[in-house]
C-alpha cells in the first residue's frame, strides 16, 4: 500500500525522533551493569597493575563495577580475540599494547584484525624499551657495545620473552641498524629472563623499562640506552640511542583501551571521558610512575589519537617483522 506523502514524512520524522531518543536514553543509562575489562596477560607483569589502577578510578566516574578478567595465552591473542567476538555494547573491553595490537598482527595467524575489529577508546600510558646487560659485560656505553658486538659476531646472547615479542623485534631492528649480530635466547616469561640476566647467564636484553627498572636502579644490571626520542623521565640519567650516535632506534610499549567493532559512539565517548578523568588524577599518575608508566598528554588520549598511533606503528614494524621472517611460536 502506498502511503500519502504527508503521512510518509510524518512516519519518517517519528522514526527519526525515536532513534534519536534511543541514543539519548542509551547514553544516559550506560553503564547499567558491571563492565568486564579483559587483560590478555596473567596477573603481575606490566599490563595487569596498570589496568587495576585505571579501573579503580574509572568505576567511580562511571558508577559501575569494572571486573578485571585475565585471559592469558598466545602472546595476548586469546584475550584480545575474546573481546573481538564480544557484543559491541560497551560491557566487554580490551586493554592492550604494542605487542597485542601491532606486533601480533604480523607474527601470528589471528582470527581477527587488530585494527578493523575494534573501536579505539584512548591511549593510556607509555614505557620505552631500553638495552640492559649483565653488569660484568665489558662495554661501558652504547658505542662500545656496538664495537664489542661487531668484534664478536654471533657470540653475545640476548634474552627475549618468546619469539615475536617486543624484545625480539627491538633486537632484530637493532641488528639491522647497527650491522651487528648476536643470538636470541627465548624465555617463557620476563621474570626468568631477568633472573638469568642478573645471574650473568645471558648477556643482554631489550626490555620494557618498566619491567627492569628495579634491577637497573639497584645496580643488578647495567643499562646502555633508552630507545626513545627523549630521555625517560623516571631514569633521566640514561642517555638515548640518539645521543649515543645511533639515531632513530625508537621502540616503546604504549597501552591503549579498545571496544569491539560497532560499539556505539556515545558509549565510546563516555568511556573516553572516564579514562581522561582517571589519567588527569594526580594519584593515578603517581601510581603509574611507580610501575614505570608515563601518562600520555591529554590531547593524545582520544580515540582518534589511538587509531593514528596504532596505524603508524603497524606501518613501521610490520615490514621489519616480515623482512626478518619473524613468526611467533
Amino acid at each position: 500500500m502506498k502511503l500519502p506523502r504527508r503521512q510518509f514524512l510524518h512516519l519518517a520524522a517519528g522514526a527519526a525522533a525515536l532513534l534519536a531518543m534511543s541514543h539519548i536514553a542509551r547514553a544516559q543509562t550506560y553503564p547499567s551493569r558491571p563492565i568486564t575489562l579483559v587483560v590478555p596477560f596473567p596477573a603481575g607483569g606490566a599490563t595487569d597493575p596498570l589496568a587495576r589502577v585505571l579501573v579503580e578510578h574509572m568505576k567511580g566516574t562511571l558508577g559501575q563495577t569494572i571486573v578485571i578478567e585475565n585471559v592469558a595465552g598466545a602472546g595476548g591473542s586469546l584475550g584480545v580475540g575474546r573481546v573481538a567476538r564480544a557484543a559491541p555494547d560497551g560491557y566487554t573491553l580490551s586493554i592492550g599494547h604494542t605487542g597485542t595490537h601491532v606486533f601480533n598482527g604480523a607474527t601470528l595467524n589471528l582470527q581477527y584484525d587488530v585494527m578493523k575489529d575494534f573501536e579505539p577508546i584512548a591511549l593510556l600510558a607509555n614505557t620505552p624499551q631500553w638495552i640492559i646487560a649483565r653488569k660484568t659485560l665489558p662495554p661501558s656505553n652504547l658505542g662500545e657495545l656496538v664495537a664489542y658486538l661487531k668484534a664478536n659476531p654471533g657470540k653475545a646472547s640476548v634474552a627475549t620473552v618468546g619469539i615475536g615479542g617486543g624484545g625480539h623485534i627491538a633486537g632484530t631492528y637493532f641488528k639491522q641498524v647497527t650491522g651487528t649480530s648476536f643470538q636470541f635466547v627465548p624465555y617463557r616469561g620476563g621474570a626468568p629472563a631477568i633472573q638469568d640476566l642478573v645471574a650473568g647467564q645471558v648477556d643482554l636484553m631489550f626490555d620494557q623499562s618498566a619491567n627492569s627498572f628495579a634491577q637497573v636502579r639497584s645496580g643488578q644490571v647495567k643499562v646502555y640506552a633508552v630507545l626513545a626520542r627523549q630521555r625517560w623521565s623516571l631514569a633521566p640519567d640514561v642517555p638515548t640511542a640518539d645521543e649515543a650516535g645511533y639515531p632513530g632506534i625508537y621502540i616503546a610499549y604504549w597501552h591503549g583501551l579498545w571496544a569491539p567493532k560497532g560499539t556505539p559512539k556515545d558509549v565510546i565517548s563516555k568511556l573516553t571521558s572516564a579514562v581522561q578523568a582517571a589519567l588527569d588524577d594526580a594519584t593515578v599518575q603517581q601510581r603509574f610512575a611507580v610501575i614505570g608508566q608515563e601518562v600520555w598528554p591529554r590531547e593524545q588520549r582520544t580515540p582518534e589519537a589511538l587509531a593514528i598511533q596504532q596505524k603508524a606503528e603497524i606501518e613501521k614494524w610490520w615490514p621489519v617483522i616480515k623482512t626478518a621472517g619473524i613468526k611467533a611460536e
